[in-house]
């Protein structure tokens, strides 16, 4: 018995290896992972077992065991040596029951060790007659240092938090100005927790985030623990931590002879000073001493579900025991129980006793009894009826081994497959076991590899780290200021702020310049906030220097933003450049959302168009209309009449489609709005791919008549020979043509090309606009002046399109008008 840092645990070792044989049961699969492979290293790998619920490494001739106390062999009488570590858990609410168990009953045939807290030593005494009990002393002395401010927590410090949004929170802010931190956490493989430790070990991080977890059997070298909070919830309720729980996780500072102080975060709103009672029982390592351990039937009969349940909430036989709390296998075998279909499947007394191994699956995934039953339930009936299938679990295992994604996604992909690697384990459940369970090992460890990167990628800047490491902490006393772009630390120009991306100066790398550099990156992220607070306000005054150009968004002509394809054409999404992954997360989030505010203002002159995509998507326009509003709002409001359904619209549809603002033309559907520079300016911005939103009319002032490029149409203009016409000038020339047409009253008539001239247009090119409208010349063919004088004026005639009937063929009603132009001409 006796306090953290006392050689308990390396003791067991060797006795273990000074023994023919033996075991030793751990709390955690990490530490037995860690002891393997020291026992590896003596006695050979070839001698030497694990065996964990996920991992089972088991030699022919293995003598030696290292195991967690769930998996520890129940019968151990070929053993000489028995070892069980941290007993004390035996008042665990959820796993008490299984360290009592292993305390009463787990013996070595030449010594047994029992390992734990000093406030074990009187349930020891009392359950176990007889017992010799060895006190140690700590090998170092622990001190508390009272609270510290984050910035002040010295180098080689770890600092516990108590849910995972504290630990990210502190992670986040020491990567700011300490170069980064290591993260440990319950939730994470032991594949991952060894290479974030590794990261703190090699001095690569000087600080270490961790959960509560680590003050269970992790050896670190750690000189001061910082409580983020001194409170955390048990499962069943919020409360603050006792005394042996502080002392254990407090124990981590000062390892072998080198003395360990701790204390809290000072302006943690969850950290609560330690009291001056608290204080004195840590430092003098003196607990109240355990009443009661927790107890379950540990052999359980199994003559049916019932039995089994009257068996496992059976009260315990001797006063120092108490009822365990219902743990997790307990609750979904009482849920499933109720299950009648699951009941009328478990009848025999081998199948209470598998049904009842299937329950103990752990919930590695912690979603609580309801969602892990169900879990179980689809399990179950996989299992009833023998093993799982091997082309069934490589499936299950396949569907995990995906890398992609962030830490809560890879952590909770990581869960799932230590759900299977433990099922893979089971040699009655699953069918080339060995094959499945490496799989799924492999699995896992390529999970926990991608974890370790996201982690180092988001918690960990390693050349602040380099730089803090060789530069001490004064380099944080130094001013740094900005002026204009320019970034100053003491006066000395080391860089330039353009926007929000930093650009070192060269000569700022020489050897001499390092220590200013250090103290510039570590106060970037102040002045980055300050710059985020100048453009917010400017923004909120309308003169932000924003401009919207390729699709990206720029500030003083860097870029810190793109737009991305939304869900609907003008509803683009917006993309933070990495430029802005320095400003800190209030500003970062405050800044996007003033962006967002100036780009749905930028985006005004596309209103008309936004309101043809919400018409679009009302029932009560009608299929027809809702089509052709769609190709309006995917062509950026301009559609040929030909091909575009009009001819299928009613009375009252053309109506609403006019009261959108859409002008129906001879030639072409649009919206005059669209054709302004601006609007096309901004759709040229959402539909870059688009090959006729070209740069060279979309900035211009949208003439009138433009010569015709070659290879393409410019968006907004139609092709008139070797020249193009603005899609509304065109029409403004077709609706004089049909004026003129109508008040002569004619079969043939004159038309005055002098307005198109005026636009621009040749005479050709007229010619050419009228013909696609509809207009036929009655004497096409002129000869020349010297033979018969001044050629006459050419006569138009107008023959609409006929449209097909319905039931024609597409081709019939343009092969009629050709007929008919063909007949005026012999004629």
């Amino acid at each position: 018995m006796g306090p953290t840092n006392t050689g308990k645990t390396h003791l067991a070792i060797e006795r273990l290896c000074a023994h023919t044989s033996g075991a030793i049961g751990f709390p955690l699969r990490l530490l037995a992972r860690e002891v393997y492979d020291r026992v590896c290293a003596i006695k050979g790998a070839n001698r030497v077992a694990l065996i964990t619920g996920e991992e089972r490494i088991e030699p022919k001739d293995a003598r030696w065991l290292l195991c967690t106390a769930e998996a520890m062999p129940v019968v151990q009488d070929n053993l000489a040596f028995v070892a069980i570590d941290e007993a004390q858990l035996s008042a665990d609410r959820e796993r008490g029951h299984v360290f009592t168990d292993r305390l009463l009953h787990a013996r070595g045939r030449e010594e047994t060790m029992i390992l734990g807290s000093s406030t074990l030593e009187p349930m020891v005494k009392a359950l176990i007659p007889g017992v010799e009990v060895e006190t140690r002393p700590r090998f170092s002395t622990l001190r508390h240092s009272g609270a510290k401010k984050l910035s002040r927590v010295p180098p080689r410090s770890a600092i516990v938090a108590f849910s995972a949004e504290q630990v990210y929170a502190t992670a986040e802010m020491l990567r700011r100005f300490r170069g980064g931190a290591a993260v440990v956490m319950g939730a994470l493989s032991p594949q991952t927790r060894n290479a974030q430790v590794e990261l703190y070990q090699s001095g690569e991080v000087d600080y270490l985030v961790a959960t509560d977890a680590v003050g269970m059997g992790l050896n670190l070298d750690v000189e001061h623990v910082a409580f983020a909070g001194l409170s955390k919830f048990d499962g069943v309720r919020q409360r603050r931590l006792t005394t042996a729980e502080m002392a254990q996780i407090a124990g981590r500072a000062g390892r072998h002879q080198k003395d360990g102080t701790f204390g809290t975060l000072a302006g943690s709103h969850s950290a609560i000073e330690f009291t001056d009672e608290e204080v004195y029982a840590i430092e003098e390592h003196r607990f109240p001493p355990l009443t009661k351990l927790y107890w379950r039937e540990p052999e359980p009969r199994f003559d049916s579900l019932g039995t089994l349940i009257t068996d496992l909430e059976a009260p315990p036989y001797e006063p120092e025991l108490a009822p365990a709390p219902e743990a997790i296998d307990l609750a979904v075998l009482k849920l499933l129980a109720d299950d009648a279909h699951i009941a009328d499947s478990v009848r025999t007394a081998g199948m209470v006793r598998r049904f009842w191994d299937v329950c103990r699956l752990p919930d590695f995934r912690s979603q609580g009894p309801e969602t892990h039953s169900r879990f179980v339930a689809r399990l179950w009936q996989d299992l009833r009826h023998g093993e799982l299938g091997a082309d069934y679990m490589a499936q299950q295992i396949a569907q995990l081994d995906v890398t992609s994604g962030d830490i809560d996604t890879l952590q909770g992909r990581i869960a799932a497959i230590r759900s299977w690697a433990y099922i893979a384990q089971r040699p009655d459940w699953v069918l080339a076991r060995d094959e499945m369970a490496a799989r799924a090992r492999a699995v896992e460890a390529r999970l926990s590899d991608a974890l370790h990167g996201k982690l180092t990628e988001r918690f960990i800047n390693r050349r602040t780290a380099v730089l803090m490491r060789k530069l001490g902490t004064d380099a944080g006393l130094l001013s740094v200021r900005l002026e204009d772009e320019e970034v100053l630390v003491e006066g000395e120009h080391i860089g330039s702020l353009r926007g929000f991306a930093f650009q070192i100066d060269p000569q700022a790398r020489l050897s001499d310049r390092k220590l200013l550099l250090a103290a510039a990156e570590r106060h970037l992220p102040g002045l980055l906030e300050r710059r985020a607070e100048e453009v917010i306000a400017s923004i909120r005054d309308k003169s932000a220097p924003l401009e919207l150009e390729h699709g990206t968004i720029t500030l003083d002509g860097a870029c810190i933003a793109r737009l991305a394809k939304g869900r609907a054409p003008l509803s683009p999404q917006l993309q933070a450049e990495r430029v802005l992954d320095m400003v800190p997360a209030p500003a970062r989030k405050e800044l996007l959302a003033a962006v967002e505010e100036w780009l749905e203002h930028k985006l005004q002159p596309l209103e008309p168009l936004r309101r043809i995509a919400e018409a679009s998507r009302s029932t009560e326009a009608g299929p027809e209309l809702r089509a052709l509003l769609i190709q309006l709002v995917d062509a950026g409001g301009m559609v040929a009449r030909t091909g575009s359904g009009l001819e299928r619209l009613e009375k009252d549809k053309r109506v609403r489609l006019s009261r959108l603002g859409v002008k129906v033309g001879s030639l072409d559907i649009f919206v005059p709005a669209m054709l302004r520079p601006e609007a096309m300016r901004l759709w040229h911005n959402l539909a870059p791919s688009d090959p006729r939103a070209r740069a060279d009319f979309v900035h211009g002032a949208m003439a009138p008549v433009i010569p015709a490029p070659k290879n393409h149409t410019p968006r907004g203009y139609r092709a008139v020979g070797k020249q193009l016409i603005r899609i509304d000038m065109a029409e403004k020339l077709l609706r004089e043509a049909h004026q003129v047409r109508a008040t002569l009253g004619r079969r043939s008539f004159v038309l005055d090309s002098a307005v198109g001239i005026s636009m621009g247009l040749t005479a050709p090119s007229y010619e050419r606009l009228l013909r696609f409208a509809g207009f036929q010349p009655s004497n096409p063919r002129r000869l020349p002046a010297e033979a018969f004088g001044p050629p006459a004026p050419v006569r138009w005639r107008w023959r609409p399109t006929r449209q097909p009937a319905p039931g024609e063929h597409p081709v019939a009603a343009p092969l009629h008008s050709a007929f008919a132009a063909l007949s005026d001409l012999v004629r």
